[in-house]
């Protein structure tokens, strides 16, 4: 079962720029006469902007050579959390990086730079990224809960429990984290305490496919069929082609008699996700 969709990813969002690049009067009725303003604006994500937009404008500022060194951080950490969100890790990476020479202390561009390596699959280094935001910033929640992601995607479940629970002792309305533990809680067995952490990230309301889906397989194994088809139902409803949902629904109907619902269910995740039976039969669910 793929942990990618346990919890969320905390970035550091695009921080304002107006301050730090426009020291005076005067600097500000030049920005006014050449469209500087506009692409500060665009660079921060100001009016929904679309990606594209941002990149633009963030790029306009950095080739513009007029911010300060702290300014340029900025700038090139917005730009890259644009790339990231578009899916260019690479340059995205290479933005965090250049963020980071301009300001060595700036810890939302490691945590970002570990972001982007989590998303694009290098693991290892995300981890490095987190563990350096972590450094500069040991009451950084997100960070925790961020590499505790990426320890999920390495199978190493005890160090996701340590940091979803150093995330949560920092910041206790982090939704993301409560709805990871809740899966790693699962996966390891301990099922009331899962429950809890589905439940209080509900009520802090995440309400996405991927916590009804774990709360799901937490009453699987509770064997409460009936409410985990209830949850797998919900699940599905926010995203149909959840095959772990599906497949979670399947065996909870077969062990309420529903052996027509159940083929239904099993065939349709199987035609999703070749080797979803395995992946149960690792969770101790059959």
């Amino acid at each position: 079962m793929d942990a990618s969709t346990r919890g969320g990813i905390i970035d550091g969002l695009a921080c304002t720029l107006i301050l730090l690049l426009l020291g005076s009067p005067a600097a500000a009725q030049d920005a006014k006469k050449d469209s500087f303003l506009s692409d500060i604006a665009l660079c921060n994500g100001s009016d929904q902007a679309s990606l594209e937009a941002r990149i633009n404008g963030c790029t306009a500022l950095i080739d513009s050579n007029r911010g300060k060194t702290t300014a340029l951080a900025i700038a090139y950490n917005n730009r890259g959390n644009a790339y990231t969100a578009q899916g260019d890790y690479d340059r995205a990476i290479q933005d965090f990086d250049q963020s980071i020479k301009f300001n060595p202390t700036y810890v939302k561009a490691f945590n970002n730079r570990g972001v982007a390596y989590l998303k694009k699959g290098e693991y290892d280094l995300a981890i490095k990224a987190f563990d350096d935001a972590i450094k500069l910033n040991p009451g950084y929640g997100g960070a925790f809960a961020n590499r505790a992601r990426a320890h999920l995607k390495k199978n190493d479940y005890d160090r996701a429990a340590r940091d979803y629970d150093e995330a949560i002792r920092l910041e206790p309305n982090l939704q993301a984290a409560w709805g990871g533990r809740c899966w790693t809680q699962a996966v390891l067995g301990a099922l009331e305490v899962a429950l809890e952490d589905c439940n209080k990230a509900l009520q802090l309301g995440s309400n996405n496919a991927a916590l009804y889906d774990s709360r799901g397989l937490i009453y699987l194994k509770m064997g409460k069929f009936g409410a985990a088809i209830d949850d797998y139902s919900s699940a599905l409803q926010r995203d149909p082609k959840l095959a772990t949902a599906l497949y979670g629904r399947g065996l909870a109907r077969l062990k309420t008699g529903d052996k027509v619902g159940s083929d239904a269910d099993i065939a349709a995740a199987k035609t999703l996700q070749v080797r979803i039976r395995d992946n149960f039969t690792r969770l101790g669910v059959r």
